[in-house]
């Protein structure tokens, strides 16, 4: 059987590291995502809408603030140090985003197990919500940082 680490632990053992990971996130700073704060199990980033992200009626592109959304879900279930995928989102929009705003999302965990976590998380523009998302993650036994199995 395989002793249990303490991921609060390797969480503030490697924060720095941690944090690093997820800011070099490739699409995220294509699209101009900024990582604002990661705690354990927690993320919140913001964007700023820019014209290439609206939509046809001069909205928030739903994909825009989907991509928001999912970048603080890896955040969060990554926020440990242990490789953690997608299974599964569910994403309600309800109300649009502008021109010009800064939306926020924070993700929050509700439920972690070894294998698996659930998130939800907010969308936001100047407090207005504008999307919710529901999502689940799979943990996979590796870290990406590194950890001392014995201890």
């Amino acid at each position: 059987m395989t002793k249990q680490l303490d991921e609060a632990v390797i969480h503030d053992t490697h924060y720095d590291q941690i944090m690093e990971t997820m800011q070099k996130e490739p699409y995220a700073n294509h699209l101009g995502i900024r990582l604002t704060d990661l705690g354990k199990g927690t993320a919140s980033a913001e964007l700023v809408i820019e014209d290439y992200m609206l939509n046809a009626h001069g909205t928030v592109h739903g994909a825009v603030m989907f991509a928001l959304a999912d970048y603080v879900f890896a955040a969060a279930s990554n926020s440990y140090g242990k490789v953690s995928v997608g299974l599964s989102t569910n994403m309600n929009f309800m109300a649009p985003g502008l021109k010009g705003s800064i939306l926020t999302a924070t993700a929050t965990e509700a439920k972690k197990t070894r294998r698996i976590a659930w998130y939800r998380i907010a969308v936001e523009s100047e407090g207005n919500l504008l999307a919710t998302m529901e999502a689940t993650v799979y943990r996979k036994e590796q870290f990406f940082v590194p950890v001392d199995e014995d201890k």
